[in-house]
């Protein structure tokens, strides 16, 4: 059996950084929602979220979208088979899975981002289409490949169509990000051809190549989906969690010395183009293999996405299970977690990484929710800035006081003014230090609450102790305005 080490909380308190991303995502492909009535999936999520909420998980990407459907509202493609069984059949008693889990996350102050497949439209376990389906309605604008059905991504209405659908989420959800996943043109199958033939000789814009023509098919669709998530709420997050490599060195110089599938030339998709472009804030590369991996060793292509950032927030997807069936090269008594987060943390350009899937993080696989918990994510962390799409701090607290209640001493203050939406203080964080102890805003160890309400219950001891209580404001992009100081004796 292969355990996880805990490091001592001096160790972590230099290697924690106070900005991190710790997301982790939560899927409904493995079928682990169908069959749950409303209320029992509903206890289930709950459940889930209070889990990672202690293992110390800020932002949770849930998969909305998995195949032209829908786990929330839609009045444009229909209810998903994924929740109900039966694609097109709303819940009963009827809910809101998306609108719960805006609610769900931002209760717990969790970022909430809405994970959608753009391009597959039916899955090879969907057999019934329901009767709105997209590919029921305009079956013309689809490929069937390897029991899958996918848009055609060469055509403009498919664009066009995709953003829509973009726009609709975007528009009526509080969603902090709208994220992809690595599915771009279809995984390729030995010795199965997508049919685009008709599409790339009306379509062909010129591309005498048809490998370039596709990747810019998709480059397409991502400046179009960054476009639309722009003019609907510029605040909103637009990431990307690709297949771990780009290309390998043997294809290209640029890449890493690895050996494996590349997004570049089998899927269509340029990540690095749309990271140096900028077409995207974040990117989250599914490194999922382990380290010493002979294709694709894990510590090779961390140091390659570290050098390939190119300003845009990178963080690491990381494979649960696989981490902890796999020992440490130098211990093989203990699994490889520990050293995949010392090599997370050792690059100033990754700023934080996402769990695949969350429920292996619930069910502690490996003691990793543990070492999570007590170790990695053992001090809150606020998410990473991005400063390309704000950068302006909001104003600080006012009327910072002390009230004696019942329930005992409670800090109270009032949230600064703001004209634009942009600039409106979202939360608040709440840092202690010690009568003489310097006040240090970098050190995650003095952070007591990270909470959207004006106040916060401080905990009482007597009267004997002066505390200084520091508080700032945080706007939807997580500027920090400057801190407003309060002493009081507890």
């Amino acid at each position: 059996m292969l355990l996880t080490v805990c490091l001592s909380g001096t160790v972590m308190a230099q290697m924690a950084p106070k900005r991190e991303f710790r997301g982790a995502w939560i899927q409904c492909v493995n079928g682990q929602f169908m069959g749950m009535g409303s209320a029992e999936l509903q206890q289930t999520l709950t459940s889930q979220l209070d889990s990672l909420q202690k293992a110390g998980i800020n932002a949770i990407i849930f998969q909305v979208r998995p195949e032209a459907d829908a786990l929330y509202q839609s009045d444009l493609e229909p209810w998903s088979r994924y929740l109900t069984g039966v694609q097109g059949q709303a819940p009963n008693p009827y809910w809101d899975p998306l609108q719960f889990m805006v609610e769900q996350c931002h209760s717990r102050e969790m970022e909430i981002h809405a994970w959608i497949n753009p391009y597959r439209a039916k899955t090879k376990g969907t057999t019934v289409l329901a009767g709105n389906h997209p590919a029921k309605l305009h079956p013309e604008r689809f490929v069937a490949y390897d029991g899958l059905l996918c848009f055609d991504p060469g055509l403009p209405e498919n664009r066009k169509y995709i953003c829509k659908v973009v726009a609709d989420i975007v528009r009526r959800y509080d969603v902090d990000g709208l994220h992809m996943d690595d599915y771009f043109y279809p995984y390729p199958v030995d010795g199965i051809a997508f049919n685009d033939d008709v599409t790339f000789a009306s379509y062909g814009r010129g591309f005498a190549d048809r490998g370039d023509w596709r990747r810019d098919n998709v480059n397409q669709l991502i400046k179009e989906v960054q476009q639309t998530v722009r003019s609907v709420k510029p605040w909103v997050k637009f990431g990307i969690s690709p297949f771990g490599i780009w290309r390998n060195k043997k294809s290209d110089p640029e890449g890493s010395e690895t050996n494996g599938l590349q997004n570049y030339d089998q899927l269509y998709a340029d990540i690095r183009l749309w990271v140096n472009e900028g077409w995207i804030d974040y990117n989250i590369p599914q490194v999922y293999w382990q380290i010493g991996h002979t294709a694709a060793d894990y510590a090779t292509l961390v140091d390659w996405w570290a050098e390939h950032t190119a300003n845009r927030p990178l963080f690491i997807g990381q494979d649960v299970m696989r981490t902890v069936q796999h020992a440490d090269l130098n211990n093989p008594n203990i699994h490889q977690q520990q050293a995949k987060m010392q090599m997370q943390r050792a690059h100033k350009s990754i700023q934080g990484s996402c769990q695949w899937p969350a429920s292996a993080v619930v069910d502690n696989a490996g003691g990793y929710r543990t070492a999570l918990e007590t170790d990695y994510h053992r001090y809150p962390a606020l998410q990473p800035r991005f400063p390309f799409m704000d950068d302006k701090a909001p104003k600080k607290v006012k009327k910072m006081k002390v009230v004696w209640t019942e329930d005992g001493p409670v800090l109270f203050w009032t949230a600064p003014k703001a004209k634009r939406e942009m600039d409106r203080a979202r939360q608040y964080v709440v840092y202690r230090f010690t009568k003489g102890e310097k006040v240090n805003l970098e050190d995650p160890s003095k952070i007591v609450a990270v909470t959207s309400r004006t106040f916060c219950k401080l905990p009482y001891r007597g009267g004997e102790i002066k505390y200084r209580y520091v508080v700032t404001a945080l706007d939807r992009l997580h500027n920090e305005s400057k801190p407003v100081k309060q002493s009081v004796k507890l």
